[in-house]
């Protein structure tokens, strides 16, 4: 089974053609380290809750759209050596301007203990 590393964000809605743009320029990057699939989606049905809910998660303001994202690997040892290079790369410079703020993006990896294809 897959391993994932998932990830929520909340982008400027005026930002939404810089994100694609920023995806479409380091996306390919994961797929280059080991990644099978890399999907990022942007918020079209996000409701609000009662307790908890992804704007209080990133601390989304009025003005940004939660986005969900995730990078699919064939298994965590493919996944941590590719991090690892990712890491390293100078094309993940930290000082590349995001089209979001990173400090509020909250992330996780994961192991699949189910899965389901029609």
């Amino acid at each position: 089974m897959s391993y994932i590393d998932g990830f929520v964000i909340a982008v400027p809605t005026a930002n939404r053609q810089a994100f694609i743009d920023f995806a479409r320029e380091f996306d390919p990057i994961f797929l280059e380290y080991g990644a099978t699939r890399v999907l990022e989606c942007w918020g079209e049905d996000v409701p609000h809750g009662k307790q908890t809910d992804f704007y209080r998660a990133v601390a989304a303001k009025d003005d940004e759209t939660v986005c969900f994202s995730w990078i699919e690997w064939p298994d965590k040892a493919t996944r941590d050596a590719g991090m690892k290079k990712m890491m390293e790369d100078p094309r993940m410079d930290p000082n590349n301007p995001m089209p979001f703020d990173g400090a509020r993006m909250i992330y996780g990896s994961f192991a699949p203990v189910l899965e389901l294809n029609a």
